[in-house]
């Protein structure tokens, strides 16, 4: 069972782990619901997954959980959903399907 995603857990491997200027660093930004998710970025995705899994409670889920919801946010929810908050409601609204 998982607690946190780490950056060994991830199913990708192609992102960058390079914050280019403060603002860009959701560590200090705090990663908040009108921010866009750059989906290139690995700090960006791994602090967005684990703020999903811990707003829904995903405490002692299997890893596979958090390696799915990666792939869903890379390959499923659309380019054109952008925002912390939109990609969190397009995965809630389609997790059954995808």
């Amino acid at each position: 069972m998982l607690s946190t995603y780490k950056k060994s857990d991830m199913v990708y491997t192609d992102y960058k782990w390079q914050a280019y200027a403060d603002h860009d660093n959701p560590k200090i930004i705090g990663g908040t619901d009108h921010s866009e998710l750059n989906r290139s970025e690995g700090y960006e995705m791994l602090y967005f997954i684990n703020s999903l899994g811990r707003s829904w409670g995903w405490d002692n889920y299997p890893l596979a959980s958090y390696q799915h919801l990666e792939t869903i946010i890379r390959t499923e929810v659309p380019s054109s959903t952008r925002t912390h908050s939109g990609i969190k409601g397009w995965i809630e609204a389609n997790y059954k399907n995808v």
